[in-house]
């Protein structure tokens, strides 16, 4: 895979010292996702401004930030099939979060999780609460968003973690709107890209 135009990278420069660690699901339903989060998540990572780290989890998790240089690499290591702990591989990178505050953390997937539910739903609100900018996204594709878990989407958006999914052309710009905090429910709006709706407080 060779990108020959990559967009939204090039209009701003991103504040330093910022992390950004992108939680990629692998199972086979999220086969275009990664396609494009590999590439996308090695330009990131060529940017000096920016820590950039990359989950590649199924039932397991590896840590393929070391492959980040080419894109490539990261295909490779990418394994599809099998089932999904999200869970775990949050709780792996909950290690890579050190500055909380300067930190965005965004998990693409489409949440059919194999593990405890409510536990990440648990960890991913203490990220939240610690200062993490978490996001959701159902789908890095031009097809819109998939079939996913409606209502572990809905569980997340409750405790402060936007869901919807977006373009690969749109990823640039939707981390540097992360970086800048700025409202991503908002931001996924105008461009298109509904939000999943919270769950109701009991």
């Amino acid at each position: 895979v060779v990108p020959g135009r990559l967009v939204g990278f090039g209009r701003r420069q991103l504040s330093l010292n910022h992390e950004v660690i992108v939680a990629l699901d692998q199972s086979g339903s999220m086969a275009e996702s990664v396609v494009y989060a590999s590439v996308l998540a090695s330009a990131l990572a060529s940017l000096r401004t920016l820590r950039t780290s990359v989950v590649a989890f199924d039932t397991n998790v590896v840590d393929l930030t070391s492959s980040l240089a080419d894109p490539v690499d990261v295909l490779f290591g990418v394994q599809l099939g099998g089932g999904t702990d999200i869970d775990r591989a949050i709780t792996y990178c909950e290690t890579l979060v050190t500055r909380p505050t300067q930190t965005v953390l965004v998990l693409i997937s489409d949440l059919f999780e194999g593990g405890v539910r409510d536990a990440l739903v648990r960890r991913m609100a203490g990220l939240v609460q610690r200062g993490v900018t978490c996001i959701a996204l159902l789908a890095l594709s031009d097809e819109g968003a998939p079939a996913y878990d409606h209502q572990h989407a809905a569980a997340l958006a409750a405790v402060g973690v936007p869901a919807f999914a977006c373009t690969p052309e749109h990823f640039g710009d939707l981390i540097a709107a992360a970086i800048d905090r700025q409202d991503l429910t908002r931001w996924a709006g105008e461009r298109g890209f509904p939000t999943v709706a919270p769950l109701p407080n009991p």
